[in-house]
């Protein structure tokens, strides 16, 4: 958890009605860090408030993206949003484009200014340090369901699932998948374990599978293998190839993955680079010294200066005199086999 999440959680306080408000010790609004308080726990359980449903009319799928966003922009304020208005700026101006229904019913459920109470445009908060667009070349986006240790192979390469209540996914489902995914929940249910594993084997061969959700609930997802772009780490063999790996799962490890998507490698897995927490990872690697700039295949010139800055610090890989490139290390490899 961030210090900024931290901060603001440590004076938390039970959802209050709206119109209450108080200061805590340190001057942040009750109101305020009522939703620092729910943040924190999307953080750790992925689940929205229970009684928000009754503020707004979008689904709890869609709560979560705005949850999503907010914890995201969250950890990058500076200053800290301590005062009503305050955090119902940064709200306004995260949700820019939501229903306006959803963004007066979230800060109806906080207690905090609605968008016609405030003086001044809400858009004057900035609401997020990141790219404002899309890159160029970008083929989709994907919403991942949170990440799992095991799903990381090296510090370059993960896996991921995404729900097929996924907008994009929803219509893609092959119908076989769907009828064993309904079959294996009739098979568990009667204890038949023996053939809901084997519809379990069907679903995974077919490129999903079913995952237990945070209530104990099945959750059909699609899995993607994802190559970071533009960057390549160390080999699992090769000297930091452990090291890349586990500051790849420290930052992914829990955590639900904004992937942008490029295209396909050789070895069909999705190309692209990974935004979580407001971290771009790939800059996180690259600044780490756990990964090499792959120019050969990407030429941003900011990929090219975090290596540099690394380098010239002389940190992970690069306190090594002379650390061996991974594309050289696979390629004496392949010619020794």
């Amino acid at each position: 958890m961030g210090n900024a999440l931290r901060f603001l959680y440590h004076n938390c306080v039970k959802p209050i009605v709206q119109g209450s408000d108080s200061l805590g010790p340190d001057g942040v609004s009750s109101a305020v860090s009522t939703l620092a308080h729910d943040l924190f726990q999307f953080d750790m359980t992925s689940q929205v408030p229970e009684g928000l449903s009754r503020h707004v009319v979008s689904s709890k799928k869609a709560q979560a993206n705005w949850y999503r966003k907010l914890l995201d922009v969250w950890r990058e304020s500076k200053p800290l949003p301590k005062t009503p208005e305050e955090a119902s700026r940064l709200v306004i101006a995260t949700l820019k484009g939501h229903q306006k229904a959803d963004v007066e019913g979230l800060l109806s459920y906080y207690g905090l200014p609605l968008p016609h109470t405030l003086v001044g445009t809400p858009e004057l908060v900035k609401p997020h340090t990141g790219p404002q667009k899309t890159p160029d070349g970008v083929k989709y986006e994907l919403q991942t369901l949170p990440v799992d240790a095991k799903a990381v192979a090296d510090g370059d390469t993960v896996t991921v699932y995404v729900s097929i209540e996924d907008p994009r996914e929803a219509n893609n489902v092959p119908k076989g998948v769907l009828v064993a995914a309904k079959q294996r929940a009739k098979a568990r249910a009667v204890k038949d374990y023996t053939k809901a594993d084997a519809l379990q084997k069907n679903i995974t061969d077919a490129g999903y599978r079913v995952l237990t959700g945070p209530n104990n609930e099945d959750v059909l997802a699609r899995k993607y293998r994802i190559r970071l772009k533009g960057i390549d780490a160390p080999e699992s063999a090769m000297p930091f190839g452990k090291e890349a790996k586990e500051e790849l799962i420290k930052l992914v490890e829990g955590k639900c993955l904004r992937v942008h998507v490029y295209g396909e490698d050789q070895y069909h897995r999705s190309v692209g680079d990974i935004h979580c927490n407001g971290k771009f990872v790939q800059e996180t690697m690259l600044k780490k010294g756990f990964a090499w700039h792959y120019a050969a295949y990407d030429n941003r010139s900011e990929f090219a200066l975090w290596e540099k800055e690394a380098r010239a610090a002389r940190v992970g890989l690069w306190a090594s005199k002379n650390p061996e490139q991974p594309w050289e290390w696979r390629k004496n490899r392949r010619d020794k086999r």
